[in-house]
């Protein structure tokens, strides 16, 4: 992954979790509203003062966690969420917060839910139900030490206070356990998705390629040639021009009737060679048709178009192709030149009348159509 293409996703990740982290602190802003109301109906043993104290702790954790999300300081821990060390906090408090009701605790008992809601999807089973027994046992020995300290009248609101949080969260372990299996699985099924779509990706690019291929050479078929052309023909602009090429291998025909129609495919298959060997990567060669082929050069002049077909004649007249004796090959070629708004058509005659100016003075030569014009 490139470094741009990194800091994007950690960007949108600390987007994500930073509106995490908000509803964890409406979450927070909601408890403590709960417990202020507690306080104005007589329901919180502790003071005023502490009431106050406590809210400023509650702050002054939240602030940390705020530091390190919008610092990316998160982003050195293994989860970048800081999710467990948010839940054990949250539950530490809502414990303590517990400790300072009088009656009216088993209404804040959901607290334990919500904290905890928070775990399930990124959490594992294991991490979660320990955080889940922690809260158990956390509000189970509050009630124990109260009973221990304070002789309870009734403790039968107690009893069915830590069994119903029990229960919940023996349900919550089992659902949280249930929920990052269906992650599992939808993760290994994405995967799997995520394959086969490459496995398809790669089987388009194999059919495209056959389909924009000549079979014998190699090179691309007059189809894609064609379809190239037109599109270069249209973002061609007005300081620019590109070679344009027929290419017609002489005495073919002579090759094929003499020694057979395997050496004319060799031969075919050596002048794809050599052009791939003379040309540049932005070159396009192409089979037109038989013996007869297409170039084009994008974003050229007369004079180093013209040197590059004579290179690529000359190179063709001293190839030798393997496996099979033939006399001294040649070819002949006919150039024009593309520019702003020509049509490929009109040009394609064009570099044919050349070919064929070429062919009549002799073959094994390069004939230009602009030396028509200049004539």
């Amino acid at each position: 992954m490139s470094l741009s293409r990194q800091r994007v996703t950690q960007r949108t990740l600390q987007r994500l979790l930073l509106k995490r982290f908000g509803m964890a602190a409406v979450t927070y802003g909601l408890t403590g509203l709960l417990c202020w109301v507690a306080i104005f109906n007589d329901l919180w043993r502790a003071s005023i003062a502490t009431a106050l104290i406590l809210t400023g702790l509650a702050l002054l954790t939240q602030s940390v966690f705020l530091g390190l999300f919008l610092s990316g300081q998160n982003l050195r821990f293994r989860d970048p969420s800081l999710t467990l060390a948010q839940v054990l906090v949250a539950l530490a408090w809502l414990t303590v917060l517990l400790a300072m009701f009088a009656n009216g605790r088993g209404a804040l008992l959901v607290v334990y839910v919500l904290i905890l809601l928070f775990g399930v999807f990124q959490l594992p089973p294991k991490v979660f139900a320990r955080c889940a027994a922690g809260a158990f046992f956390g509000f189970a020995g509050l009630n124990l030490y109260e009973a221990y300290r304070y002789p309870l009248a009734d403790p039968g609101p107690a009893i069915l206070q830590v069994s119903v949080l029990g229960g919940v969260m023996f349900w919550m372990s089992l659902f949280a356990s249930y929920v990052q299996a269906m992650r599992q699985r939808m993760r290994q099924r994405r995967f799997a998705l995520q394959a086969h779509r490459d496995t398809l990706r790669g089987m388009m690019r194999q059919l495209e390629d056959l389909a924009a291929t000549d079979e014998l050479t190699g090179l691309f078929n007059r189809r894609h040639f064609l379809r190239f052309a037109n599109r270069e023909l249209e973002s061609l602009g007005a300081d620019c021009q590109h070679g344009l090429a027929l290419i017609d291998l002489d005495h073919f025909k002579r090759i094929n009737d003499v020694h057979g129609h395997a050496a004319g495919d060799r031969v075919l298959q050596t002048f794809a060679s050599v052009a791939q060997a003379c040309l540049r990567d932005g070159d396009i060669i192409a089979r037109y048709g038989g013996e007869e082929f297409v170039l084009l050069l994008p974003n050229t002049q007369p004079d180093r178009f013209t040197a590059c077909c004579e290179r690529l004649r000359e190179a063709f007249n001293q190839a030798e192709p393997l496996g099979i004796k033939v006399d001294t090959l040649s070819l002949s070629i006919g150039m024009t030149l593309l520019t702003m708004h020509d049509d490929l058509d009109e040009a394609l005659q064009r570099a044919d009348q050349a070919l064929y100016r070429a062919k009549r003075s002799g073959r094994n030569r390069c004939a230009a159509a602009w030396e028509d014009v200049d004539a």
